[in-house]
């Protein structure tokens, strides 16, 4: 069964019974490759850090927050997507270093917005501006930005320039620190090598896609 088989199997499922949001959902919400639905795991309120588990769709708790840090933002994942071994190549450029792998999960989007919303799981229209290259020791773990669709203060930003610095560095803090445990000292386990602007953001999702469409899909039904 090719690619675009497999695609409308899991397109007519969706219909039947609730998809998983990794699989089941379509990734881009016009001819803009710039115009992407993401769901949402995190929220700024959330205490405890929850991840969608792969099989089932179902969102589960990944770990408390160690620290008194809270994502800044709303914290999710790309449908059908995956950081494999196009992304890890393209970051092997970007950065001259040999020996990076993409960390196997959907790509990570941090959607800005200043509407309270106060629960994951759910699903937003957002336009990607830009993102942050992060290295978690070898793998590569890039964090798309996007804003909200129409939202009052972020919606109408094209490009992660335009953003103020001090939103940006509450998020970049976040993603330093947030596997940082107590008593366990306080070297950094992540670094952030690149903040990039939209026309790489939009390439490096389109490279997940790639991924996800020849690591994941084929093995979707075995």
């Amino acid at each position: 069964m090719n690619t675009t088989d497999l695609k409308d199997l899991v397109k007519a499922l969706g219909k039947l019974v609730r998809p998983n949001p990794w699989h089941g959902v379509e990734l881009y919400t016009g001819d803009n490759k710039q115009d992407v639905r993401a769901y949402i795991e995190i929220v700024p309120t959330d205490r405890v850090k929850y991840e969608v588990d792969k099989k089932t769709g179902f969102l589960m708790v990944d770990r408390p927050q160690k620290f008194s840090n809270i994502v800044p933002c709303l914290y999710g994942l790309l449908p059908q997507t995956y950081s494999g071994e196009k992304t890890a190549e393209f970051a092997r450029k970007a950065t001259g270093r040999d020996g990076l792998f993409g960390d196997g999960d959907p790509v990570d989007v941090c959607v800005l917005t200043d509407e309270a919303i106060t629960h994951g799981d759910l699903l937003v229209d957002c336009k990607i501006i830009g993102g942050f290259r992060m290295l978690d020791g070898g793998e590569v773990d890039d964090k798309i930005i996007a804003v909200l669709k129409d939202d009052s203060t972020f919606g109408k930003m094209n490009d992660v320039s335009e953003v103020p610095a001090g939103v940006l560095d509450k998020v970049k803090h976040y993603f330093l620190t947030y596997k940082q445990i107590p008593h366990e000292g306080y070297t950094p386990k992540c670094e952030i090598t690149h903040t990039y602007g939209k026309e790489e953001a939009v390439k490096i999702v389109e490279l997940g896609v790639v991924d996800y469409n020849e690591e994941v899909l084929p093995k979707l039904f075995n």
